[in-house]
């Protein structure tokens, strides 16, 4: 077993952490944080060493992009991977969220295969 890694999931959708959740569960040793909003998300950071934010664009209060932003001009969590998802409708934020550092990004809807190989590269597994 290697080390222990936190992810950090970001979606006001339940049903879409849950599914994030169990596509990785079989990935390797992971424990994951779901936050509901970018709020959420930024009171977690300093809780603890995170590997890897996979938040969605469009939540209410701090959306993806500013969460995304935050994360990116920190000293501190800069370098943490950050995986957007967003609906296809959305091809500029996507477009817009790579410009502003996010490590890769993904269409919904995406399968768990889509999702595996995403994570897998961005923590080199």
């Amino acid at each position: 077993m290697g080390e222990l890694k936190k992810v950090m999931i970001v979606d006001d959708s339940s049903a879409m952490r849950a599914f994030i959740i169990s596509s990785l569960e079989d990935l390797g040793d992971f424990s994951f944080f779901e936050a509901k909003t970018g709020f959420e998300a930024l009171r977690e950071l300093p809780r603890g060493e995170i590997s890897l934010i996979i938040s969605d664009i469009n939540m209410p209060d701090i959306n993806g992009l500013e969460l995304l932003s935050f994360v990116k001009k920190s000293d501190i969590y800069k370098n943490i991977p950050v995986l957007m998802i967003s609906t296809e409708t959305k091809e500029e934020d996507l477009k817009r969220a790579i410009s502003m550092g996010a490590n890769a990004y993904l269409k919904k809807p995406f399968t768990a295969e889509m999702l595996k190989e995403q994570v897998r590269k961005l923590l080199g597994l």
